[in-house]
């Protein structure tokens, strides 16, 4: 896995298997954000934008694909290779699988003609798509992006869900994956939740109760749990905990702050609190943490 900071934002890059990777692009700052990587010919890359928009650009920047929220693009050209060249605009989220056309072909061995760019006739051509994100790849989404699991099993966990991804990115079928979920039938429903988990971050240092965010989105309080739970695979709070310590995180690697200014920005009215709680999360104090990292 590895993991770096780039101007203010975070970019995250984790190895499911050899020739397949996910890419995870956090931009939280009011600024523009550019982000390149070299990718070849070889690789097949799908793209989802969970929020806020990100722009590709391809040839030098002469022609350009926007991707906005709830959308993904899909690239595969076999002639041409197509690195990276991403502008992230402010409070934006990209969460990109990349894999080798190789592995991507074994997967779907049994379905070449049910997939359009594996029939015979394309398998040689470029091919792009955009689509809307359905509400189950939404939750799977969210899922890779929050996730609160022992560090044993957090890469068996990646790995299902990336494939549960790309399963349902080409399960066609109208509807089938809603039977098993109900509340996610319901888009309004999955709206609500997301604005939950909205006001929460914008309002982390003093949240609202459950009864009171359940009563601002308009969902009961049986709903919020539940729907959250479903969405974001932690509790409200504990979704809110891991927020809080990666928000801290981030905010003490820039060494413009000290850990009671830190503490504080996250909702901790003293440091022993917000000291224990950092240790609670990354089993190190934030000076400790810091020195380590240094």
């Amino acid at each position: 896995m590895f993991m770096k900071n780039i101007a203010k934002g975070s970019y995250e890059e984790i190895l499911v298997e050899d020739g397949f990777y996910i890419l995870k692009i956090q931009n939280d700052t009011k600024e523009l954000q550019t982000v390149e990587r070299e990718i070849d010919s070889s690789f097949i890359q799908f793209h989802f934008c969970l929020k806020g928009k990100t722009r590709f650009n391809f040839n030098e920047g002469n022609y350009h694909l926007e991707v906005t929220e709830e959308n993904s693009l899909l690239l595969y050209n076999t002639q041409k290779d197509l690195p990276l060249n991403l502008i992230v605009s402010p409070n934006s989220w990209l969460l990109s699988v990349v894999m080798t056309i190789r592995k991507f072909h074994s997967l779907f061995s049994n379905e070449a003609e049910y997939i359009p760019f594996l029939s015979g006739e394309n398998k040689e051509k470029k091919y792009y798509s955009q689509e809307m994100v359905s509400p189950a790849i939404a939750v799977v989404l969210s899922q890779l992006m929050n996730y609160n699991l022992h560090p044993s099993i957090k890469q068996l966990y990646i790995k299902g869900k990336v494939y549960e991804l790309i399963s349902l990115y080409f399960n066609k079928t109208e509807d089938a994956d809603l039977e098993q979920c109900p509340f996610l039938a319901d888009e309004d429903n999955v709206r609500r939740i997301r604005m939950a988990k909205e006001i929460m971050i914008s309002r982390m240092a003093e949240p609202p109760t459950l009864a009171e965010l359940s009563q601002e989105i308009g969902l009961s309080l049986k709903k919020l749990k539940e729907g959250f739970k479903q969405i974001y695979g932690d509790s409200v709070y504990g979704f809110l905990f891991d927020y809080k310590m990666e928000y801290a995180r981030k905010m003490l690697e820039t060494g413009k702050h000290n850990v009671n200014e830190v503490g504080l920005k996250v909702g901790y009215s003293t440091a022993s609190h917000f000291i224990a709680s950092f240790k609670k999360k990354y089993g190190t104090t934030p000076k400790k943490y810091l020195t380590s990292n240094a």
